[in-house]
C-alpha cells in the first residue's frame, strides 16, 4: 500500500509573498459582459490595482458596468481603440469580448504597448490566434490567456503525478466531463451565434479541458485531427421551453457537443469530447494512461476550477493490482479565488517584469486542435495540423 511519504512526494511549499502597494497597477476592461463581472470583482480585491477604464461597443452599456460595480472613476470608451488611444498610462487590459472579437483588440492593445489577459478561448480560428502571436512578439509585452483552473493546487497535482514518473511514459489520455443540459443563454444569444460565438461547446468549455490534459504532459504538439461536432440540441425550440425563448434556436449557429481523435507528438493519442448538451449526465471521467500506471481524474461539468473527488492512481506493484487516491489539497482559511489568483498573477508579471502564466506559445496548440475539430467536421475527414514558425 502507498503510504503517507509516497504521497508527501508530490507535495511543495508555497510562501505568501507581500504586495506593494506604493503604485497602483492601471488596468482597462475591454468589454462590459458577464465575464467582466468576474474580472472586476477579482481586480478589486487587488490592493494594488486600480480599474481606470471601461470600453463597450454597445451605447451605454459600460457606463452601467461601472455604476453596478462601484467603478465611479473610470473612464468610459466606445470602442478599444478609443480606450488606447487616449489612456496613454495603462499598464494591462483584460479583454472580455465576445470570442469572434478576441483578435483585433488583443492585437491592439500589444501595438500600444499594453499587457493584457485575454479570456479564453485564445480566438476562434487558428490564423486568427498566429496574427495575435505576431504582434506579441513584436511588441514584447505580456499576453497571458485566462486558465484560471492552472491556479489550483489540486490542477498542479496532475502534472507533477506525470512529471514525477510514476505513470511511466503517457500513451493515451481520455477528455471526458461535459455538461447534460447547459447551453449557455441566460446572458443572450452572444455564445451561441456564429457571428459572436464562433464556435460552442468546443471552444468554450472544451479548451479548458484540452488545457488541463495537455499541460500535464508538457503541451506536445497536435499532428493530425479526426473531429465531429453537432448541434440537435441547440437548434431544436424545445430546449428553450423552460427560459420561453423558442427563437434561440434559429439564432442557434455553432456546436453543442464534439468529439474527436488527435494524435500528438510523442506516440500520445487524445480522446476528446466535450459538450454543452447531450442525454447523458458525463462523457466520463478523464484519464491518462502510461505504462507504469494510470491516473483517473473525476469528471466535472466544464473542467474549469476545482474537481470535487480525490484523483485515482491504478498500478501494478509486486505482482498486485492496486489503486490508491491522492487526497484533495484543500483551501487555506480565506484562500482567494482562482479567479482572483489568476488575476494576481497577471498583475504580478507586470509589476515583476516577468512571463505569462499561460503562454500562447502553449495555447496555440490549444487552439489548433479546436481549429483542427472544426475544419475536420466541416470536411468529413481527418485534417493535418500545420502551424508556421511565428
Amino acid at each position: 500500500m502507498i503510504n503517507d511519504a509516497n504521497l508527501d512526494a508530490f507535495k511543495e511549499n508555497q510562501e505568501v509573498k507581500e504586495v506593494d502597494t506604493s503604485r497602483k497597477v492601471k488596468i482597462g476592461i475591454i468589454g462590459t459582459g458577464w465575464i467582466a463581472q468576474s474580472h472586476a470583482n477579482a481586480y478589486k480585491k487587488l490592493s494594488d490595482v486600480e480599474i481606470v477604464a471601461l470600453a463597450d461597443i454597445v451605447p451605454g452599456k459600460a457606463e452601467a458596468f461601472a455604476k453596478a460595480n462601484g467603478l465611479s472613476g473610470a473612464r468610459i470608451y466606445n470602442s478599444d481603440k478609443e480606450m488606447l488611444d487616449n489612456e496613454k498610462d495603462l499598464d494591462g487590459v483584460s479583454i472580455c469580448t465576445y470570442n469572434c472579437q478576441h483578435a483585433a483588440p488583443t492585437i491592439n492593445a500589444l501595438e500600444h504597448g499594453v499587457n493584457v489577459m485575454l479570456e479564453k478561448p485564445f480566438t476562434v480560428t487558428l490564423d486568427e490566434a498566429i496574427a495575435v502571436m505576431k504582434a506579441e512578439k513584436k511588441s514584447g509585452k505580456i499576453l497571458t490567456i485566462g486558465f484560471q483552473p492552472r491556479m489550483s493546487d489540486n490542477m498542479k497535482m496532475i502534472k507533477k503525478i506525470v512529471d514525477s514518473g510514476e505513470l511511466g511514459k503517457i500513451y493515451y489520455m481520455q477528455a471526458g466531463g461535459g455538461r447534460r443540459k447547459g447551453i449557455p443563454t441566460p446572458f443572450g444569444t452572444t455564445f451561441i451565434e456564429k457571428e459572436t460565438g464562433g464556435v460552442g461547446a468546443v471552444g468554450d468549455i472544451g479548451s479548458y479541458s484540452l488545457d488541463m490534459l495537455l499541460e500535464a504532459v508538457g503541451y506536445p504538439k497536435p499532428l493530425t485531427v479526426t473531429g465531429y461536432t453537432s448541434n440537435f440540441f441547440g437548434t431544436d425550440p424545445d430546449y428553450y421551453a423552460k427560459i420561453n425563448h423558442p427563437e434561440y434556436a434559429k439564432k442557434f449557429g455553432v456546436d453543442d457537443f464534439a468529439a474527436a481523435f488527435i494524435r500528438l507528438e510523442g506516440d500520445i493519442i487524445l480522446d476528446f469530447r466535450i459538450s454543452w448538451a447531450m442525454n447523458m449526465d458525463t462523457a466520463g471521467d478523464a484519464l491518462i494512461l502510461g505504462t507504469k500506471g494510470g491516473l483517473r481524474i473525476p469528471s466535472t461539468e466544464c473542467w474549469n476550477g476545482e474537481f470535487d473527488k480525490p484523483l485515482t492512481i491504478y498500478k501494478d506493484i509486486a505482482g498486485s493490482q492496486v489503486q490508491y487516491q491522492v487526497p484533495l489539497i484543500p483551501n487555506k482559511p480565506n484562500e482567494p479565488s482562482l479567479f482572483v489568483k489568476k488575476l494576481r498573477a497577471f498583475v504580478d508579471s507586470i509589476k515583476e517584469g516577468g512571463v505569462a502564466t499561460v503562454p500562447t506559445s502553449q495555447i496555440i496548440y490549444n487552439q489548433a486542435i479546436i481549429d483542427g475539430i472544426c475544419r475536420s467536421a466541416e470536411l468529413g475527414r481527418e485534417v493535418e495540423i500545420k502551424i508556421p514558425e511565428i
